[in-house]
Order: structure tokens, then sequence, then C-alpha cells
């Protein structure tokens, strides 16, 4: 009670007593702290965000204000366990400490080379006389995150939650819009997005992106991930969305022990919708870099064997068109080495892909090839060309197979030199195989807290060995990536492959509105750039809906540090001068801005080269739009001051359509400075790619 008295002086939040004015002498000694209810405010640096944690309705609560207005209303907290009942009611405030943080880190690669955190932090106790437990809360100029401490006390030491009570009160959910996927499906992350009210989402994963009447854009997500189950969530009333733990086969929602964190749940907050693009919360609120020196993690472009199995041409399977053979991997390594990639990634090399590999994964060699692929051969190549052998594995979700033959795995790949690895964990939705201690198979979900600490173990064995890990199927990206570099990128949403046999395929707002929902979470491998865009005619169901510009476009707005050239090499054969942006644009950066942009509608992104031939110099610009044609006007007032650039200029013709004329397209240049403008003239479904060459 005196700290809380004490903090009433504190600049960063205060703490208030709703009773009539008494001297605080005669208020200790005539109230008891059950009958008092306390208020603390914490707002961000530059004000504009507030929270507001309290006590006054005989349990937790919090609400988030920006610029005065209430962005998420009064919400619960707290949490339930198996022993302990729920942890909510009857706890009251009784501690308080607060502190300013202010400092820059360096990515060892990224979207940005330096980031800023600069934060006020607020952590709360909360007891019932009996347990207690912390909430810490930190307010960015770009959001807040706040997560549980349940330190160690009274005994307890396993505990098991079946609740988080968590919940988001969105205000006047009726008239806020939202972008969702739905959560806890058979098919994972993978679904276009829906556009709704608020008022009409069920269960929904996160990053859950929405748009307030008052025009202010919010994303609910979490943030540090780690020995925890994956938060979605379920609306309850309207308007009131509770944190949905994904559970274990028997029901626990986690598993764990006096002493534990939760993750931090993240409200990203902004005045529009590229704010939330220009956000840097999430990677904030992650631990630092606990690998060291991983200056071997290789940020790039690669080619893949892979488009031709999604299309027919290949299979992954053995047989005459056996796609991960000797011959043609060093085919693929002759394109790579000749457009400038760092490496070429092998699909259906090892045994286990004949028959149903779908649905047996336990069929699956991690270190035994098919005869007609060499792996030594094939890595000794590659190293005379520069280019690295980028090794898979595929799981069909049998963790248990393939976690018996990790270190064996990873053991030849580091004896080839493989640096990257990409894995798979196709299964449905709460498939995924493990036999436990006792032999019995269970069957888990991609996002419950096993699989959760299944993938970070694959990171964490990797990075001893020097190698970094592209996961698909993946658990959802909440900046872990900072923490663990070698996480290099993941999945986790409808990508590239949907366009060959997706029916339907992704539409032509998918991408735009990936931007503002997904990428919001951290790097996508969604493999852009297929030039083939419809190798049934352009009259087929399953074909890429986009001109060909939007596939250039894509390789500056939808952010990895390791980019694919996805078509087949014939392809790019066809178009030499739009390959030429492929080959040209980087995947490592200084800064990225976002420009403009709308959810789901259109976006623009302006990237600075890290390094480079440039130096660091070179700017790029991506833009991308849903099926609406429409002009951009785009300031160019980013670029670097006293420079003159040669702007190169990828842009849809005057009668592109993603539909009938998705070739048509205009390749110029023009010298620009800061102080000029560009009109960017977008198809249907088209797009524009900028390289700013420094003169």
């Amino acid at each position: 009670m005196s700290h809380l008295l004490k903090d009433l002086a504190c600049t960063t939040h205060k703490v208030t007593r709703q009773l009539a004015p008494i001297p605080c002498a005669l208020l200790l000694a005539l109230c008891p702290l059950s009958s008092i209810a306390a208020n603390i405010e914490i707002t961000s640096p530059d004000k504009h965000i507030s929270i507001t944690v309290r006590d006054d309705n005989l349990k937790p609560e919090y609400q988030v204000y920006y610029q005065g207005k209430s962005v998420i209303d009064a919400s619960a907290l707290g949490l339930a366990f198996q022993t302990l009942g729920e942890l909510q009611a009857g706890f009251k405030l009784v501690d308080s400490k607060t502190s300013t943080h202010k400092s820059t880190w360096e990515q060892p690669w990224g979207e940005k080379q330096w980031m800023l955190d600069h934060h006020h932090s607020l952590t709360t106790t909360f007891s019932n006389g009996t347990y207690q437990y912390n909430i810490e809360f930190r307010a960015f100029n770009d959001g807040i995150g706040f997560r549980y401490h349940f330190p160690k006390q009274a005994q307890l030491s396993e505990l098991n939650i079946t609740q988080e009570l968590t919940t988001f009160t969105i205000p006047q959910p009726e008239a806020a819009q939202a972008w969702w996927i739905p959560a806890r499906g058979w098919n994972r992350y993978e679904y276009l997005y829906k556009k709704t009210q608020v008022s009409d989402i069920d269960r929904v994963h996160t990053p859950f992106t929405l748009k307030l009447n008052n025009g202010i854009h919010l994303s609910i997500h979490e943030a540090a991930l780690t020995d925890y189950a994956a938060m979605t969530l379920d609306q309850r009333r309207s308007g009131v969305l509770r944190a949905d733990l994904t559970p274990w086969s028997d029901g626990i929602k986690v598993k764990t022990h006096a002493g534990f964190s939760s993750p931090w749940r993240t409200i990203q907050i902004a005045p529009d919708a590229k704010g939330l693009l220009n956000s840097s919360l999430i990677l904030n609120l992650n631990e630092p870099n606990k690998l060291g020196d991983v200056s071997w993690v290789e940020p790039g472009k690669y080619a893949g064997i892979w488009w031709g199995m999604h299309i027919g041409e290949n299979t992954w399977g053995s047989g005459n068109k056996h796609g991960a053979t000797t011959s043609e991997t060093k085919r693929y390594m002759d394109f790579a080495a000749a457009s400038g990639f760092i490496g070429v990634l092998v699909e259906g090399w090892n045994l286990g892909w004949d028959g149903s590999w779908f649905h047996n994964g336990d069929v699956f060699s991690f270190s035994q090839s098919y005869a007609d692929f060499d792996i030594k051969a094939v890595a000794d190549y590659g190293k005379q060309l520069g280019v690295r052998l980028i090794g898979h594995h595929e799981t069909s979700g049998s963790v248990t197979n393939y976690r018996k033959q990790m270190d064996d795995a990873y053991d030849l790949y580091e004896k080839h030199g493989v640096t990257q690895i990409k894995t798979g964990y196709v299964a449905d939705g709460g498939d995924i195989k493990r036999v436990d201690k006792s032999g019995i198979v269970r069957h888990e979900w991609h996002d419950g807290q096993f699989m959760v600490n299944e993938y970070l173990h694959s990171i964490e064995q990797a990075a001893k060995r020097k190698i970094s890990i592209n996961t698909h199927e993946p658990i959802k990206d909440t900046g872990l990536r900072r923490t663990y570099p070698n996480w290099i990128s993941r999945e986790g949403a409808r990508g590239q492959e949907f366009n060959a046999w997706g029916t339907p395929p992704n539409n032509p707002s998918h991408t735009p509105t990936l931007a503002y929902t997904r990428m919001l979470a951290g790097p996508m491998d969604f493999t852009p750039g297929i030039f083939d865009l419809a190798p049934e005619g352009l009259d087929a169901v399953n074909r890429v809906q986009t001109t060909l510009m939007k596939q250039l476009a894509l390789y500056v707005v939808l952010y990895s540090p390791i980019q694919m050239a996805a078509d087949l090499p014939k392809n790019y054969a066809k178009y030499p001068d739009a390959f030429q942006f492929i080959k040209d644009v980087p995947t490592d950066w200084t800064t990225s801005i976002a420009l403009q942009g709308e959810v789901g509608e259109y976006v623009v992104f302006a990237r600075q080269e890290r390094g480079g031939a440039s130096h660091g110099k070179d700017w790029y610009v991506g833009a991308i739009t849903d099926d609406s044609k429409r002009t951009l006007t785009i300031a160019l007032d980013f670029l670097d001051k006293n420079t003159h650039y040669q702007a190169q200029i990828y842009r849809d013709g005057p009668d592109a359509n993603w539909q009938s004329n998705p070739y048509d397209y205009i390749i110029k240049t023009k010298n620009v400075t800061n102080a000029d403008k560009i009109e960017l003239p977008l198809a249907t479904s088209g797009g524009a790619a900028i390289r700013f060459k420094a003169l």
C-alpha cells in the first residue's frame, strides 16, 4: 500500500484510489486494501498511447487509449489452472514499479539494420492473499505489450494452465473492419483472408488486423512465444476477444511450473494502415541474440527444384520425371551462378517420397538419397561455382521420426557445406504425429506447446552446426529471429504454390492483405517471381492472378532475407529484361519505409540496400494493388539528399490486365533526386518495381 501511494509522484504512471478526499494517514487506518480500487496509468514516450490498469471490479483489468480515444475497452486479465482454479476474481493490485528504457540495437540481417527500443514499463503485482502474480506492461510509440510472470510461491511446482483469461474488448465491433483467417482449422494458416466486421468473426489466428470506426488501425498478436501454447482469439460476446490457447492432445493448454513467464500479448496501434507496417514492436519485445557471432547466416536469393513439381513437370518421388537428380541440380546451379544467386533448393532427394508420403511421414530417411542424386557430387559442384546446396527435410508431420534422425541429418548437411535447410511439416491441423515415452501415438496441433518447443529445438540444433532454418508449415512468427538469427524465414500463410493447384488460387487482394496481416509477424518465404503466369492458359482456374510486374514488386513488398526465384529457368529466359530486376534486387536492408497503402487494397514500400555493390546507397520501391486499377504518386523524399539517382522503372503497360494481358509492361529509366515525384499507373492486380541506382 505504501508503495502504491508513493507512485502517485511518478511521471510515467499514476495510482489513484477511488475514495472521497481523506488524509492518507486516516485512509490507511480506516480502509482495508480489499475495499480500495486501484487505478494506474502508463504512457508511451510520445504520450499518444496510454494504458490504464485497475482492479475496481474485484479483478484485474486493463484499458488502452490512443490520443485520448479508447482503442481497447476495459478488458480482463488473469489465468486459470487445473489445481488452483481461476486466478482472477478477488485479486487486488498490491504493488507496482515503473522504469524507462531507450536504446538502439543492430540486426545482423533484416528489414532495418538499427532498431530503436524506447518504452515505458510498468510491472504490477496482483494478489488474493494466498497467491500472487505479476503483469508487466510496456508502452511504445507504436503499440503495447504485456505478459504474465507467475513467481515461485506457496510450495507450488508443476502447474497446468487450462485457460488464459485475457480479453481484448473492441469498441463498436459492429462498425470496425477486420481482416482474418480462421484458427484451429485443418489447413493451419493457409487460408485466403476474409474481410468482415469484427462482430462477425469467430476464432481467428493472429496477427489479427482491424480498423476501428474512427480510422485507428490495430493488430493483435504475440511476441517471444516459447514453451507456451500459441494464442488465437475467440470472440465471446460481440467485440470481446478472449485469448484462446491451442491445447495439447489431452486438453491441457500449457504444462509448466511456478516461475514461468508467458509470451507478450501485443497490440500494434497506428493512425493509418501504413503505420502498422512501420512498427518494430514485435522484435523489440524479444530477447537479444543468444547465438553470438552469426556472420554465417547468409541472406540472399536462391533458385529451386520446386515449381516444376507443383505444375506437374517433375515429381518429388523417383521415376522418369524425378526432379531431384544430380544432373538437374547441376543445371539449376549453373543457372543460379549465372544469375548471382547464393544457392539451389532441392526437394525430393531423400528416400521416402514415393507413394503416399503426405500421409506417412514415418517413411522418410533424412540421410539416404535416391540413386540418381549424389549429394557429395552436387555439393562439390556448387562449391566450384560459388553456389550452395540448400537442403530440404519434409516430415509430413511425423516429428518423432524427424527428431530421431535430426542429429545425423544435420551432421550430413554440415559435412557437405549446406548452411540452409527448408523444413516442412505438411499435415492437417491437429494431426502432427508424436510418440510419447510410453510408445503411445498422440496427435498435436502445429501451434500447441509441444510443437512450439519442437520447432525451437530444430533451430537450436541447427545453430550448433551453423545452419539456418526456413520453416514451412510452421508455428507463426513472433519475433524469435532476433533471439535466434538462424531462424531466417518461414511460411505460415497461403504461398505461391496455391496458384498452381489451389482452387481457388490466391486472389488479387491476397498479397496486399498479407502485407498488413501475416507480414506484421515477420519474414515470409512466399516464393515470388513466377513468369509463366498461366501454364494451362489465361482461362484456366489455377493460374497466377497478377501481372508480370506485380511478381517483381513482391520482392520488395513481401520481406524475406531469402527470396526464391521460383519459376523454371526457361521461363526467365523469355523475359530477360524483366528478370534483370530479380537479379538486382537485394534481400538485406539498411532501412525500410512503408510509404502508402490501405489494408487489402494496395501497398508501397521503399527499402535501402545494406552493403552490396552500391555499398548501401541504392534504394528500391515496390508497389502492388488488388483488382482495382489505380495510379499512385510517390514522393521521393526518402532518397538521400545531395545524391542523384537513375530510376530504373519496371511497371505495367497501358493495356495491362492480370486476366487478359498480364505481360504488357514498360521498362524505362530517368534521373531523379529526393525532390522529385514519380507517377506509377498500376493495372488490375498489377505492380511496379523501381531500382534507384546512386550515380
